[in-house]
């Protein structure tokens, strides 16, 4: 055996192990976006009071109630995803080089989940939560939805850079800079779209409607919640962005042969999400739909910046 040839050997083991590990934590943190979501959904937010991190002022709550359970769970499950990134990011430091990409994928993963768990805080401790429908209140779950895609970005490349390095493509003139200006057109887009379906989402549980024709009349009424006001542009501006991610998959399966699989990957994903966005309407939005609704919006996103990638 070669001098060096066990710690090459060691090496490709523990990134090949790295791989599967950080498409794992990706797993898992869909798991808390939805399980956050379903705390939204339920209007269990308020379930732990206005304590943080604390629930009800305990570590563990005594006699809870439904809503306490709901939310108590989802603060376990943040605070072991704090767990599963910090190994994420000392096993990123051990399994690659100094100056590796991954190492900076996953520092900025563990900035985005803190930064996560001090927005979960604030909307707690300011009591955005359960039914409040203040304008405030839109503001911060705005800059919560950025903040869960841009983390969700962070993992999708830590894990997808890890992989052995893949042959450069052939790129042509000018297409370099028309490519980098089109994908951050389509994040964009994409993150607008977000708020805007969390804002609907939002309002959809503060304001159910009892028909499809009663929750129209909403959107239109001038006297209604901004929430209601806001719900209206969400099937428009999915319109309009579905529209450009399929144009934009198809413009880079044509000029990059490698990427052809993930750019139809996101094709058929923003078709599926389009669907499933209108049988949420139709069925006016209960919670499991709005569950479905929202993974699919989550691996729109995660498919986009593997093409991008």
């Amino acid at each position: 055996m070669r001098p060096g040839s066990e710690a090459v050997e060691w090496n490709l083991a523990s990134t090949q192990s790295f791989r599967r590990y950080a498409w794992g934590v990706l797993a898992y943190n869909l798991g808390v976006v939805l399980w956050g979501a379903y705390v939204r959904a339920t209007g269990s937010g308020a379930g732990c009071g206005n304590h943080w991190p604390l629930c009800n002022g305990a570590i563990t709550p005594p006699s809870p109630t439904t809503a306490t359970l709901i939310e108590f769970t989802h603060r376990v499950s943040s605070g072991l995803d704090l767990v599963l990134v910090a190994v994420l990011v000392w096993w990123a430091f051990r399994a690659f080089p100094r100056g590796h990409r991954v190492r900076r994928g996953a520092v900025f993963s563990a900035v985005f989940l803190t930064s996560e768990a001090l927005i979960g805080a604030m909307l707690v401790l300011l009591q955005q939560v359960a039914r409040n429908a203040s304008v405030a209140r839109a503001y911060s779950l705005s800059a919560h939805l950025v903040n869960t895609l841009t983390l969700l970005a962070c993992l999708t490349l830590t894990a997808w850079w890890s992989a052995p390095p893949r042959r450069e493509e052939k790129v042509a003139a000018g297409d370099g800079t028309r490519g980098v200006w089109l994908m951050a057109a389509s994040f964009g887009l994409v993150m607008l779209l977000g708020i805007s379906g969390a804002i609907a989402a939002l309002g959809d549980t503060l304001f159910p409607a009892r028909s499809l024709a009663a929750g129209l009349a909403q959107d239109f009424d001038p006297t209604a919640n901004v929430f209601l006001r806001l719900r209206g542009l969400h099937p428009l501006i999915a319109g309009i962005t579905g529209a450009w991610l399929v144009w934009f998959a198809v413009w880079m399966a044509r000029r990059r042969p490698q990427a052809q699989n993930r750019a139809w990957m996101l094709g058929v994903l923003v078709g599926v999400q389009l669907s499933a966005g209108l049988m949420n309407l139709l069925l006016l939005a209960p919670v499991w739909m709005q569950m479905v609704h929202l993974l699919l919006a989550d691996l729109v996103w995660i498919s986009l910046v593997v093409l991008c990638a």
